[in-house]
């Protein structure tokens, strides 16, 4: 009786002893990857997207860190630079991978991320890209189990810009101005998707390289035919050389001038006169105190505050899409109490997909892409004079969201 006692008293000390180990070995602090494009082209939106991110690390850790099942775990976001060059952010990738980081979210150029998808398929790992993806990227078998996209493709910005234009506004005869890429693309087919649907007709089309600055020729031909709305899929300097020359053509006076896509980063280069009566969509404007869902617009400033705190300017879009990415990020390793990519993968999806964002609700629908309430705000340029400070850009007429902004499931194979 005494040797079976013994037995048992070394076998529960050692199960104790096993179950401490085990718990010793999970860590108490965890890095995440911050990789973006801080030089070159894209700095100036990439500059706020490691702002959101970086936020949302703090916003983790100053509750404690995450809440894991063997206790509190901090996080520490290391920044690394991939230049938009596909061998440079690739070999990052891999610097942080080897670093032992839990998760990587990032890009704002999308073959980069695109690239980055590839080797998560192979090599598992919780991947949260924070720039509009081309819609390919979402069709069936593209994106990896683990890769969370928080930001739609541009067809749905093209969609949402020409549904915009023609049922909200009321503008039938609609010229679109693509880039040369699959950003334009995209956007071109989304434009005429709507406009089909709500009975607009295409009535001029052209398209120019990234890193067009003269217009000028582009501008006439629209002159020419002579639209109702003219809709440009420009983004960046890209836009600001644009808008500044139809302003100085006069062409706002013949028809509304609408940039499917803007930033407050791409609004500030804009003169106040060239920017005053432009529409556009836009992700996430700080600045919701007149909008109908009160719910979403105490959500936004409680954010715009939060950020405005830490970085003394109001959010961005693509700031707070990084914000977005990163606390899904962070929610999938408490929800799962892992790690693990299937695992976070697993819980992400379970339940709808349902998620709770600082524009509202939102889900992961089978493409693996964010559904929003409000996917983007419909905004209207103010004046100089309008404009109650420096950051006072825009007026916020409505917004477009749901699953019928987005590319159907079956269109992209499922």
């Amino acid at each position: 009786m005494k040797r079976l006692w013994s037995l048992l008293a070394i076998f529960a000390f050692c199960s104790v002893l096993g179950h401490g180990a085990a718990m010793a070995q999970q860590p108490n602090k965890i890095k995440v990857g911050i990789l973006l494009p801080l030089t070159g082209t894209f700095a100036a939106v990439a500059e706020t997207q490691k702002q959101g991110a970086l936020l949302a690390v703090e916003v983790i850790n100053k509750r404690g860190g995450l809440n894991m099942p063997w206790g509190k775990v901090t996080v520490e976001g290391i920044v690394d630079d991939d230049e938009a060059k596909l061998d440079v952010g690739v070999r990052r990738y891999r610097y942080l991978v080897s670093e032992g980081v839990k998760g990587v979210g990032g890009q704002t150029w999308a073959p980069m991320a695109y690239a980055i998808n590839a080797i998560v398929s192979k090599e598992p790992m919780p991947y949260f890209p924070v720039c509009v993806m081309a819609k390919e990227s979402f069709q069936k078998g593209k994106l990896a189990d683990s890769t969370f996209a928080a930001a739609f493709s541009p067809w749905t910005v093209g969609y949402m810009a020409g549904q915009s234009a023609v049922k909200t506004l009321g503008k039938k005869r609609v010229f679109f101005l693509a880039r040369s890429d699959s950003w334009g693309w995209d956007m071109r087919d989304g434009a005429y998707a709507a406009a089909k649907e709500f009975g607009g007709e295409i009535v001029g089309f052209d398209e120019v390289s990234l890193g067009t600055s003269d217009f000028t020729t582009i501008l006439q031909k629209v002159r020419a035919a002579k639209p109702d709305v003219f809709i440009a899929a420009q983004f960046g300097a890209d836009a600001v050389a644009l808008l500044k020359q139809v302003q100085q053509m006069g062409l706002g006076k013949e028809m509304t001038i609408f940039n499917a896509f803007i930033t407050n980063v791409v609004a500030k280069g804009i003169p106040p006169e060239a920017l005053q009566g432009v529409y556009a969509m836009h992700y996430f404007y700080y600045d919701l105190s007149g909008f109908e869902d009160k719910e979403v617009a105490k959500s936004a400033q409680e954010f715009t505050e939060l950020f405005r705190a830490k970085y003394n300017t109001p959010p961005d879009s693509y700031a707070t899409i990084a914000y977005v990415a990163y606390m899904e990020m962070f929610r999938g390793f408490e929800t799962a109490k892992s790690f693990d990519p299937q695992k976070v993968s697993a819980v992400l999806m379970a339940g709808g997909g349902e998620f709770k964002t600082v524009k509202g609700p939102a889900k992961w629908r089978q493409d693996h892409a964010a559904v929003y309430k409000h996917a983007a705000f419909l905004v209207k340029g103010k004046s100089a004079v309008e404009r109650k400070n420096e950051w006072d850009l825009f007026t916020v007429m409505g917004s477009m969201g749901g699953e019928a902004v987005m590319p159907t499931l079956q269109s992209l194979g499922y």
